[in-house]
């Protein structure tokens, strides 16, 4: 079946946006917190019918709703970091995106936006555990780093990572606070702050915890175009 730009899948409970490739180049993705496991499910269901040759991601899964997802596409899914990924991963269309994260207890939030580069035809490569209290993890990895189109930088605790990366890079940098750190963290806002006060110009941020959106710029900076 053709999908129109403007056309949605009226599954009663809502409306899944299936026309948003022709739009804007990339697919609707589900956020399954708030929902039952049966409403991501069908979600994902009918973001498959509707585009059969690319990946269907929802994201913040617990884990009722991964074991569902499994129950109901087998071994067609990818499950991980709260990510599911239901379909093959189409071959990388695009230059290298290097997402860097600070910590490991960063992770989950670097493995998000990872998976979901890759579903939309990004080639990311996750480097982990490079942050400032061992800037010498960091340096290790320039080379690697200075290959890619793309950065995106994901900490937690002072957020100090993504303005190093960007005084070292000449690829445009994307941001990602994370809600790991102490008390005076405040649940990511202070690295937040601290992403949004660089003094490394040119460095784009998103908001607490959102891998997803990191990647969707991503795709966009890089020109990805979703299949139609």
């Amino acid at each position: 079946m053709h999908y129109e730009e403007g056309a949605y899948r009226d599954l009663g409970w809502a409306k899944i946006d299936v026309g948003r490739p022709a739009r804007t180049g990339t697919a609707e993705a589900v956020y399954a917190a708030g929902k039952t496991p049966a409403q991501v499910v069908g979600a994902l269901a009918a973001l498959r019918e509707a585009h059969p040759g690319r990946v269907a991601v929802a994201t913040r899964c617990d884990a009722a709703c991964e074991a569902a997802v499994r129950d109901a596409f087998g071994d067609a899914v990818l499950v991980e970091a709260g990510v599911c990924a239901v379909g093959d991963f189409p071959a990388a269309e695009s230059g290298a995106l290097a997402v860097v994260c600070a910590g490991t207890s960063d992770l989950p939030v670097a493995r998000e936006a990872e998976i979901t580069a890759r579903a939309n035809g990004l080639d990311a490569r996750l480097t982990a555990d490079v942050g400032v209290a061992g800037l010498h993890r960091l340096l290790d990895k320039l080379p690697e780093l200075r290959e890619a189109a793309c950065v995106i930088v994901v900490a937690g605790m002072d957020g100090a990572l993504p303005s190093v990366v960007a005084g070292l890079v000449s690829a445009p940098v994307i941001a990602v606070p994370t809600s790991v750190g102490y008390g005076a963290a405040f649940g990511g806002l202070a690295p937040l702050l601290t992403m949004l006060n660089s003094c490394s110009p040119g460095v784009t941020v998103v908001n607490i915890d959102n891998g997803f959106g990191a990647a969707m710029a991503a795709a966009r900076i890089l020109g990805v175009k979703a299949e139609r």
